[in-house]
Order: C-alpha cells, then sequence, then structure tokens
C-alpha cells in the first residue's frame, strides 16, 4: 500500500452508519466533502475494494484512504510572509497570525495560509491541503504543524486521528473562574444556527482541560488543553460554562466592563475584535524518528497588551 494512504479501523460502535459519516467522525481533521469525492474517485479501499459513500459499516473494517490531493493545483500560490518556527525535511511548525484563513474555501479563496504555503514550497502542491493537518479558526493565532511529504502527513493525520498530539492554548475569559477543571460534554452543530456549534447529548465526544493563570477583576487568564478538536471547541466549551472568551462574536454574547471601568479599558476590550484565543505549545511525535517534540511561543502581542491593561485596572 503506498505512503500516501492512512489505514483507518472502523470500531464496531459506528455498526449500521453510513461508511462517508464513519470516517468523518474518526478523520475530523478531513472535510466531509474530501471524504466523499475521495470514495467515489475510488481513491477509498474498504478491506481491498472500491466502495460507496452510502454504503454501511459493519464493524472492524479496514479502510485505507488516500491522502493526495488532486486538486491543489487550483489553489493560487501567494507571496505571504510566513511566521516559521521550525522545519526540517518532514515538517513545518508555522506562528499563525489572527486574521489568516487556513485554506481556500468559500469566500476565502485567496490570502489564505494554503496560498502562503504553495508560494513557500512548490512541492507542497501534491500534497491534500497544502500539507496542512489541522485547522486554527482564522481570528485563532499560534502553533501549527504543516506535513512536507506525503509519509510525514499520513502519520501526523493519524496522531490527531488517535488525539495524540498535545496542543494548550491561552484564552482571555469573561468572569472570574474559581480553578480549573475538565470539561467533558458532546458537541454538534447549532440547531438554531447552522454557523454555530453548541454542546449537544447527540454530539461528538469533546473533553477540553483548563488552568487558571491568572485572575483579574472581570477577566481570566485561561491555559486550555484539548483531547479531541471539535470545531470551536475551546469556545463551545467555555462558554457553556458561563466563561466566554472576550471578543468572540459568535460565542461571546454581548460586550461586557467591569463595574467602575475607566476609558482605558473600556476602549480596549472595544478594540479587541477577535477571539481571544492563542496556540501556544504544540507536542508531537516526529514521523521520522517518533521522538517527541514540543514548541512553545509566547503569547500573542494584542492579548498581551489586553492583559496589561487588565493588570493595571486589577491594581
Amino acid at each position: 500500500m503506498s505512503e500516501e494512504f492512512i489505514k483507518v479501523i472502523l470500531p464496531e460502535r459506528f455498526g449500521g452508519k453510513r461508511i462517508d459519516s464513519a470516517l468523518a467522525e474518526m478523520m475530523p481533521n478531513i472535510s466531509r466533502s474530501k471524504i466523499t469525492s475521495t470514495i467515489k474517485a475510488g481513491d477509498a479501499l474498504l478491506n481491498g475494494y472500491t466502495f460507496k459513500p452510502k454504503d454501511k459499516v459493519s464493524g472492524e473494517e479496514i479502510v485505507y484512504f488516500n491522502l493526495k490531493q488532486k486538486q491543489n493545483n487550483q489553489w493560487v500560490a501567494e507571496n505571504i510572509p510566513l511566521d516559521i518556527v521550525y522545519e526540517d525535511e518532514d515538517i513545518l511548525i508555522i506562528n499563525k497570525p489572527f486574521g489568516l484563513v487556513t485554506h481556500p474555501g468559500a469566500g476565502n479563496w485567496e490570502g489564505t495560509l494554503a496560498n502562503a504555503l504553495l508560494h513557500y514550497n512548490a512541492d507542497l502542491s501534491g500534497l491534500d491541503r497544502a500539507g496542512i493537518v489541522h485547522r486554527l479558526d482564522k481570528n485563532t493565532s499560534g502553533l501549527m504543524v504543516v506535513a512536507k511529504n506525503p509519509k510525514s502527513q499520513k502519520y501526523l493525520v493519524e496522531q490527531f486521528q488517535t488525539h495524540s498530539v498535545e496542543r494548550e492554548y491561552s484564552a482571555i475569559v469573561y468572569g472570574n473562574m474559581i480553578s480549573g477543571g475538565t470539561i467533558d460534554d458532546p458537541i454538534g452543530r447549532d440547531s438554531k444556527d447552522r454557523i454555530k456549534q453548541a454542546v449537544r447529548s447527540n454530539g461528538k465526544d469533546a473533553v477540553t482541560h483548563y488552568r487558571v493563570i491568572n485572575r483579574y477583576a472581570s477577566h481570566t487568564h485561561v491555559k486550555a488543553s484539548l483531547e479531541t478538536g471539535r470545531t470551536h471547541q475551546i469556545r463551545v466549551h467555555l462558554s457553556f460554562i458561563g466563561h466566554p472568551l472576550v471578543g468572540d462574536p459568535l460565542y461571546g454574547g454581548r460586550l461586557r466592563f467591569p463595574k467602575k471601568a475607566g476609558e482605558e479599558i473600556k476602549e480596549a476590550l472595544k478594540a479587541f475584535q477577535r477571539q481571544a484565543l492563542h496556540s501556544k505549545k504544540l507536542t508531537l511525535k516526529h514521523p521520522t524518528t517518533g521522538n517527541e517534540m514540543s514548541w512553545e511561543i509566547e503569547l500573542a502581542e494584542d492579548m498581551t497588551m489586553l492583559l496589561d491593561v487588565l493588570n493595571g485596572f486589577d491594581k
């Protein structure tokens, strides 16, 4: 089997479910449309044979899924600066600024991280999503890993699939958290707003651990780490427990000011126009050596400035 294929074993709990749906749950970093198109193209094999997206899972089937992208040549290489934290023959570690979309899609066909990567290294055009194996929301900043060859992409996707990649985020939230804890509540699409996610009993398993870094008059600086990687997971979970992220347009609700807040803190909070979330630390096993590697970067400048203002008010 080619190195471009990833092996997926469908557990018995998916019995009776459509195979494309089961694969979407097993590979959350690959879009449902990509999974469906790959199956229809014959680039996914079930126990050695092609199959249809609507076929049903029996349990313990083995699917080989081709990671090679056939349409990246439609994406335009653009000279967009990249903040590269680390690079070798197999991987790139990128510090993504907020405001940068991860890859082209509806309404954002240009000016994305993928466009920048194709300009930086034209060989990435032969990989699914230009080597991108996970996402950060447009307005989340911080560390991302990018694969540089099919073997590395396969290995990294498998690590994300098994939740063995460790990701640590910094967030600034409304309210005073008493202590850290774990949020273990499933997440699915909001029934009233398809743009949003929500905690739902029939959603996908989602686990977020959080710890208090510092408390301010009406805000808390939090460290959050993920066991799973659901869409908007940290934003949804922290909002669910009553501590939405500052600046979050979807889950943050109305802008709130501390009691007796002066103009400086009011202006700082008004000016903060993105969710206060930064991917600060990333730990994974290297695709070739198997050695654990870890990277940690400073907090994004805009979040540091906001914390300085909050700290000054607190004093």
